[in-house]
């Protein structure tokens, strides 16, 4: 026997199409946790009685839904309610930071069926041009423009990933003997790529907004006759969440033209900027490497990174792009061509948004005030506290079944007395992600022995 809806319907107030006011209320309701994952939506023609509207407003609205990733249908069982799948058995994953997953099933196949008749055999055999093919080099173009970046596709590479933009900006930007300065925490594939790289790294002091311009105008003047190089993340920065303000970034574009110093820009939570703050690439781009890419914005399968660079830069970054992989996958281009034409990509962006914010309000609701918990919107909170307090929480919150980051591996200095601990908060359902909150929790209680 099916069970019935938990959900109580209704109409989302204003002017609109029945099925957006439809699609509205849903979606309000799934966001403030009515109804969650894998609770069955009512049937189509049942709600269709129950407002007074036509079935194929019923069947509109949940289409609607099903494109931003937030119900999924299940042959002959009906609509259900989206949601995300256990990371792995025995323990809750909050060390991955990855969106919440927004595709459903039906999306995806959807696709791949409209992939396997777009694509034919030649184009898939063939090569194509190390920065990838000219229409997919467009539309990510397009895609940052509409995020403020000055992107024009003769400058935008694509890249297996946006880990693989940044390696290559790294290693076109920094030469041996380059001390490359960041924010004292910073994101640890960054870190790992300078290391291996033999690069002397300076980690610069942080406020609310991430990186200060009083720390960084003090690495500049100071001469040390090295090559300096700036790696920063103005955006949702990873793992602190701070995101700097407009005149922040001007300030930081302004002092690197005064220096001539060059910019990794890395910008992958670039979809939660705020409205009208521009990213440095579009203040500074002859000096900027824009790094971007669609895992975090859409899907961590989707692994279709671009990189901006300079306009005297292409060339060079068009041979270290060959020499590294010769292109990006044509498969992963024709998916993201598709996302990008027929209003998936924002419709999923816009869902992740939402999805993030509950999830950031939660972890501010169950963890206690005395942790400091800083949370922007995104999908990763961060526990300011003394590096080896912060030690001793991640081992002991494994102990409990919750996996975390390394405390450490987002630190420029390891030896650091201070850092903190990223709560990553897409990845599991909301009802593990509650869970796991209760049980950093209590890891606060007096008593428990966390922070001495």
């Amino acid at each position: 026997m099916k069970l019935a809806s938990p959900w109580a319907p209704r109409l989302a107030p204003g002017d609109e199409p029945p099925f957006e006011r439809l699609a509205g209320a849903l979606a309000d309701d799934i966001a403030a946790g009515l109804i969650g994952p894998g609770d069955r939506l009512p049937a189509h023609r049942d709600l269709a009685w129950r407002l007074g509207i036509g079935v194929g407003t019923v069947t509109k609205a949940y289409a609607r839904l099903e494109q931003r990733g937030l119900v999924r249908s299940l042959h002959g069982r009906g609509m259900f309610v989206a949601g995300t799948s256990t990371m792995g058995t025995g323990s809750i994953n909050l060390g991955i930071n990855a969106p919440p997953q927004m595709l459903s099933d039906r999306l995806l196949q959807a696709t791949l069926a409209i992939l396997a008749k777009r694509l034919d055999a030649e184009t898939f055999g063939a090569y194509s041009h190390p920065a990838g093919q000219p229409e997919h080099r467009r539309l990510i173009a397009r895609w940052l423009a509409g995020r403020g970046v000055d992107a024009e596709p003769d400058r935008t590479l694509l890249t297996h990933g946006a880990q693989q933009a940044l390696a290559i900006a790294l290693a076109m930007a920094c030469p041996p003997g380059t001390r490359l300065l960041t924010e004292a925490l910073t994101y640890p594939g960054a870190l790992l790529v300078a290391r291996q790289a033999g690069l002397e790294i300076v980690g610069l002091a942080m406020d609310e907004e991430g990186l200060t311009t009083d720390a960084l105008a003090e690495a500049l003047g100071a001469d040390h006759g090295q090559r300096r190089v700036l790696y920063v993340t103005p955006t949702l920065h990873n793992p602190t969440t701070a995101t700097m303000s407009a005149e922040r970034r001007q300030a930081v574009a302004r002092l690197c033209h005064a220096h001539d110093v060059i910019i990794i820009e890395d910008d992958v939570y670039g979809i939660f900027a705020p409205p009208g703050v521009r990213p440095l690439a579009s203040l500074a781009p002859e000096r900027t490497f824009h790094v971007a890419g669609l895992s975090k914005a859409l899907s961590p399968g989707l692994r279709m990174g671009a990189l901006v660079v300079p306009p005297d830069c292409v060339a060079e970054a068009e041979a270290r792009l060959q020499a590294s992989c010769t292109t990006a996958s044509a498969l992963q281009g024709e998916i993201m061509r598709i996302w990008l034409t027929d209003g998936t990509a924002e419709a999923v962006a816009s869902s992740i948004r939402a999805d993030a914010v509950r999830r950031s309000a939660l972890a501010a609701e169950r963890l206690p005030k005395q942790a400091g918990l800083k949370v922007n919107g995104g999908f990763h909170a961060w526990l300011p506290m003394a590096t080896e307090a912060a030690d001793r929480f991640v081992a002991r919150a494994a102990l409990r079944g919750v996996a975390l980051m390394p405390a450490r591996a987002a630190m420029a200095d390891p030896s650091a007395p201070e850092g903190g601990v990223r709560i990553s908060l897409g990845a599991p359902t909301i009802a593990q992600l509650g869970q796991a909150l209760d049980i950093l929790s209590d890891l606060f209680r007096p008593g428990r022995p966390v922070l001495v």
